[in-house]
Parts: C-alpha cells; structure tokens; sequence
C-alpha cells in the first residue's frame, strides 16, 4: 500500500474537527490506501476498524436507483411512465413520472421533514431530540411513510423545480418491490450484492444491528429537565428512514459498487448516461450528484449521514478513481457537525480529485 501522509493528515483534521472516527478508503493510480484515525467508541482508545461496517444513509438511493434502472432495461418499468401506473394505491398525482421520483423532482413533501426557502420547517415524523431517540426501535411501515407525506401539500407541482426528498426513494423501494415481487432486500442481493461479492452490506428492514466489526454512533439531546444527555444509537430500527437511507456497507463495497457502477457492469450505457445527466438547480441526476472539480473534472457521488453515521461515496466518471469513507460522530438536532462535515468532504475531495465541491451536509439526507 502506498504511504499517503496526506490523507492520514486529512482524516486526522476530520477527528480533531470533532467527529469521533474517521475510515477512508482510496483508489487511484497510485494504488489502494486504506487508513483510520479517533477511536472506535467514546472512553475507548482502539481505532475505528478500517473496513467496519457503517450505516450509509442517502448511500441507500443510489443502490435503490440502479435496481429501477435494471428494470427500466428489462422494460418491466418505463422511466417516463407515471409511477400511479405501479403504485395505484396511492393516488399519486398523475403527471409525476419515475424519473421524477429518482431525480427529487416530483415535489412530493419530505418525510422526515421540509425545511423552505423562507426559513421554515414543516416536520414529519420524529427524527431529532429525545423523542427521535424515544422512538428509535419503532417499526414504521414504508406505506405509512408514504400517506403521511401525500398528506402534506406538495412542494410544487410536478416537474417544475427540484427538491430532495426522502419520500421519494420510499416510493422508489415500493415500486421496485410492486414490479419484481419481493422484499427489495432480495432484490438487491439477486442483482447487485450477489453479483459484486459485497457481502459486508446489508438491506434491512427493522433490524437493529449493525454487523462487526463497527464504531460506534452517538446522538446528544436534551432532557426535560434542560441537561444535556448523549447516547449510542448504533443499534436503532432503520425503518423510520426506510428507502431514503436504511443500508448498511462498507468503505470495500462502496467502493466496488461505485466503480462497478460507473464502470458500465450494472447498467446499459445509456442508462447510466441517464444516471449521470444532471438537473441544473443541484447538479443531481437520478441516485447520484454530478459535480465539477476545480479543475474542470467531474465526480459522481452520493454521501450521506444517519444518526451519528455518515458514509462518503466519490468516483471519477470511468469508476477508475474512487474515495469511499465512513464517519462518526455525536449528533444532535442542531446539526453542529455540518459545516466541518462539509469543510472535511470539500479537503478530501481536493486531495483526491484536485479539487471539488460538495452540495449537502451530514443531516438525515
């Protein structure tokens, strides 16, 4: 393995921003670089291992976006078909398409909770404080996460603007599920999982654990009385975020999946044109954003945060060159981490890519 003192920094910054482990994973033409720095659980000294297994949060789309791709290329699903025509017991307006749900375009409300231009937050389901960590072991059917958002008023009309949305990629696990006829865990096992070797990742439904080896995920919140508490939610029910973000993996298969992915194993080249063709106001296409470097380059990538979790997933267009990690963290509902979530991504995506940019924070995206 290449020594690579400059990521070791990198990741080292990471930790001292204040984040409790970090796991990075690198492929480039210099070869595989695999490092770790913090520790693996607070009051402990051991170190994150540096392949443990980490909740992977919005990760979860861009698997869930290639499996209707497959499907878009068997024609069992038509990309610009009405996702009603497959999910009838919804009543979803007509004229939202699947493209549209795998593109965040369709304007259905966000589950977990919609923050608008002007400031505001019209809430969903708990998903911070002491009563997200009160109900942290809940089984919430993706059907019920669907009416409670189709009970909202929609956040514009179909088509018309772009808006990233949990929801959406709920209705993308039932429409994969309606179409081929089983648990999307099988799903993704049959055409994704099975066929890479990625045997560190997993699509759970309600299961709490999270497989070792893995470091820890801390929540803070505030009790009643006004002091300050923290705790480990490594083990909680995904179901609450379901198809928005309920997977679990590995920086190994990330990175396998990623270059997989891009390296055309999974999709017919034009649908993977179509993946990667982004929507002017966020740079996202359908399961993936598409972002500039500095220096004229492009990545493709998807990262996202759960809980105390984070996962990064980054490749150059080709899968040639990949950066896949795993953070943790304590979280809270003020999201304090987020902006050196952002700064942290932003340094590392500069030493790897030369240069890049990233769209969205460590939130529950």
């Amino acid at each position: 393995m290449a020594d690579r003192p400059e990521l070791q920094k990198a990741i080292q910054e990471i930790v001292d921003s204040g984040f409790t482990g970090v796991q990075l994973r690198v492929h480039d033409e210099r070869g595989e670089w695999v490092g770790s720095a913090g520790v693996r659980e607070l009051g402990a000294s051991a170190e994150p291992p540096t392949d443990g297994h980490c909740r992977i949060g919005s990760n979860t789309k861009t698997f869930l976006a290639t499996l209707v791709l497959q499907l878009v290329a068997e024609g069992r699903i038509g990309l610009d078909t009405p996702a009603d025509d497959y999910l009838p017991e919804f009543g979803l307006d007509r004229r939202i398409t699947v493209r549209m749900v795998l593109q965040h375009t369709s304007g259905v409300f966000n589950f977990t909770g919609e923050f608008y231009d002007d400031g505001t937050f019209a809430p969903g389901i708990p998903v911070t404080g002491k009563e997200w960590v009160d109900n942290r072991f809940k089984t919430y059917r993706p059907e019920e996460l669907v009416r409670l958002a189709l009970s909202k008023p929609a956040r514009f009309e179909p088509g018309t603007d772009w808006s990233y949305s949990n929801t959406n990629y709920v209705l993308a696990k039932l429409l994969i599920e309606k179409v081929a006829g089983c648990p999307v865990a099988d799903e993704v096992q049959r055409r994704i999982l099975g066929p890479l070797g990625l045997s560190g990742t997993v699509a759970p439904y309600t299961q709490q654990e999270v497989p070792e080896p893995h470091a820890h995920a801390y929540y803070r919140y505030e009790e009643e009385d006004g002091r300050q508490k923290t705790v480990d939610v490594t083990r909680q029910n995904p179901s609450w975020v379901s198809g928005g973000g309920d997977m679990i993996s590995t920086t190994q298969d990330l990175h396998t999946f990623i270059s997989a992915l891009l390296g055309g194993k999974l999709l017919p080249a034009p649908l993977l044109a179509e993946m990667c063709t982004p929507h002017p106001k966020a740079g996202y296409g359908l399961g993936v954003f598409v972002q500039d470097t500095e220096h004229g380059g492009t990545i493709i990538t998807h990262n996202g945060g759960i809980t105390g979790h984070a996962a990064l997933m980054y490749s150059t267009p080709d899968g040639s060159k990949t950066l896949t990690a795993a953070l943790n963290y304590v979280d809270d509902a003020a999201m304090s981490l987020a902006e050196p979530f952002q700064k942290a991504t932003q340094r590392l995506v500069k030493e790897v890519f030369g240069g890049g940019r990233t769209e969205r924070t460590a939130s529950t995206d």
